[in-house]
């Protein structure tokens, strides 16, 4: 029988029959080993603020800026490095951002005032912004479009048991070995995975857009050798798949055709999300320590405890996401975020540690859900030309909020108290859960060409 030519449509059909397979495990645990020290690396600040507020005399606006400052980083590294994945390739831009990430936080580890580390943190935040969207926009040009919610925060999933894992260990070596080890121990590591890296294959999807048929079936034709065991195991059919745009792309696509919309829509629910998530996981501790007056140990411990709610959020999430489907499930986890954060405020001055941390534990089974979901949806709003592009500028926005709201969160907390605090952060999570209503787009068990031509 004839074989079908070898087209950019055909390398997406023989990408999308692939069964998962232990190939597609070692790919994902490849990328997703830095995607766990970039965790680590994101969140060490927040377990680390307790100390520097007594070493250095820091103020809650202060604190706030801090954590801020790797935000601004990402900000412009996941444009940056968004741009360069479009032009240079996802595996080459994803091994240039582990070094960035690496080199500056040792450096933050020898910083010696709050200038030097506000300086540093943005540096390290621009290879941070960009490694996530691009591996996000790499893995998902692996996935099968049946499940690719699945496929994708299975591998997001190390994101959260970095946060898990950041929280335990802060407890423990911040007290005993000083903070500036916590940015050692993150930074060591993902050195290491830069040889692994660069052992992957260049995404086809991108080879296959940019007109590199035969690279592109090249690394196709690999991957089929080794799933279907050097032939042994018959392999399904190509489906029918859309045509692929080969047209290069560019940031003008979008604000053009349905992506205008998209692009809106997806930039205000990234927002809200991470202003949400970020402003209450990385206040947490501060606030155990300035408002319940904690030592710092405690504080850290009782922060862990909500942050292990992150990590079985994730799975519970990659279980219904592709039943559920992504409209209505993230309509629902802002709606269900919002909840015990109203709760917090009734309560106001009045609220306790034990229903502090009960309630807070809550919204943290709901709000990684979102905080993650939104690293997958943007990758499946965007054809490949501009995919890694359009999510490295959603992750502005996302960017935006983590930015934005610790210090907007230690300003209202300064001078409006706790409960003002948590009722601006329910109403900013039904804000999100109206706008999934509206405008959201259902992409569940469809293709990325017919989702984004």
């Amino acid at each position: 029988m004839q074989q079908p030519a070898v087209t950019a449509q055909n390398i997406v059909a023989r990408l999308e029959r692939l069964p998962p397979s232990p190939w597609h495990v070692r790919m994902r645990a490849i990328v997703g080993s830095a995607t766990f020290f970039d965790a680590f690396d994101a969140l060490t600040i927040a377990f680390v603020a307790p100390a520097l507020i007594g070493e250095w005399r820091l103020k809650p606006t202060e604190v706030g800026l801090l954590i801020s400052a790797g935000f601004i980083g990402q900000a412009v590294g996941g444009v940056v490095f968004g741009w360069a994945a479009e032009r240079y390739g996802r595996v080459r831009v994803l091994i240039w951002t582990v070094v960035l990430i690496s080199l500056t936080s040792l450096g933050c580890a020898a910083a010696w005032s709050f200038g030097s580390l506000l300086v540093l943190r943005v540096l390290a935040g621009l290879g941070l912004g960009g490694e996530l969207p691009i591996g996000i926009a790499y893995i998902n040009e692996f996935a099968n479009a049946e499940r690719r919610g699945w496929f994708v925060l299975i591998y997001q999933s190390i994101y959260a048991l970095g946060i898990v894992v950041v929280s335990s260990v802060a407890v423990w070596i911040v007290p005993h070995l000083g903070w500036q080890w916590m940015f050692i121990i993150g930074a060591i590591p993902a050195l290491i995975v830069i040889p692994l890296r660069r052992s992957l294959p260049e995404s086809p999807r991108w080879l296959a857009s940019r007109g590199r048929i035969d690279k592109a079936n090249a690394i196709v034709s690999r991957i089929e050798k080794e799933i279907s065991k050097d032939g042994q195991v018959p392999m399904p059919q190509p489906r029918t798949v859309p045509a692929v745009s080969t047209v290069r792309g560019s940031w003008r696509d979008l604000f053009g055709g349905p992506y205008l919309r998209r692009s809106l829509m997806v930039w205000s629910v990234s927002f809200l999300a991470n202003f949400v998530g970020f402003g209450v996981t990385l206040w947490l501790p501060s606030i155990y320590k300035t408002v319940f007056k904690l030592p710092n140990q405690e504080a850290l411990l009782l922060s862990v405890l909500s942050n292990i709610m992150i990590l079985l959020a994730v799975f519970s999430c990659s279980l219904v996401i592709d039943r559920a489907g992504r409209r209505p499930w993230f309509s629902f986890t802002f709606a269900m975020t919002a909840l015990p954060l109203f709760a917090i405020y009734a309560l106001g001055e009045h609220v306790t540690v034990v229903e502090m941390l009960l309630l807070s534990t809550v919204a943290s089974y709901f709000f990684p859900q979102l905080q993650l979901g939104m690293t997958l949806y943007p990758a499946e709003l965007y054809p490949t030309r501009i995919r890694a592009l359009g999510a490295g500028i959603t992750g502005i926005w996302t960017r935006l909020g983590t930015i934005i709201g610790p210090i907007i969160i230690g300003y209202v907390l300064q001078n409006a108290g706790l409960g003002a605090d948590f009722l601006m952060l329910a109403a900013l999570a039904l804000l999100g859960a109206l706008i999934m209503v509206l405008f959201g787009v259902e992409t569940r068990k469809r293709l990325l060409e017919e989702v984004s031509p």
